[in-house]
């Protein structure tokens, strides 16, 4: 641990940490994704396996720093919705309209007035 909290510590380490969770997140919620709806048999618990642990490297990942969790998920969503535009591409061959790229603005936007607002 003592080097992830060097990397808390380092000026924008919070948003590499944050970054990396969301991958984690993305990834797993996409294992569990293949596991219902593109496998069978041993693979299909194979993904939930995976998936699972995914998810739980994730939730350690994302609750290292000591920011207000209200605000670190706040900011956190915008690092999700990077790592899902990315991953629904390279792994499932989808590419976003413009809905989803106009739903990331605003969800950029919030992030924003949550981490800089002053009051």
């Amino acid at each position: 641990m003592r080097f992830l909290d060097q990397v808390v510590c380092r000026q924008g380490g919070i948003y590499l940490l944050l970054l990396v969770a969301a991958f984690l997140e993305v990834w797993g919620d996409s294992y569990f994704s293949s596991a219902l709806h593109r496998s069978t048999g041993v693979w299909r618990w194979t993904f939930v396996m995976a998936g699972a642990v995914m998810l739980s490297l994730y939730g350690l990942v994302v609750n290292l720093s000591q920011w207000d969790f209200g605000k670190l998920i706040g900011v956190y969503v915008f690092f999700f919705y990077l790592a899902a535009q990315f991953m629904n591409y390279v792994r499932f061959k989808h590419s976003p309209g413009l809905p989803v790229y106009l739903g990331g603005f605003l969800i950029a936007a919030g992030a924003a007035v949550i981490k800089f607002w002053k009051g």
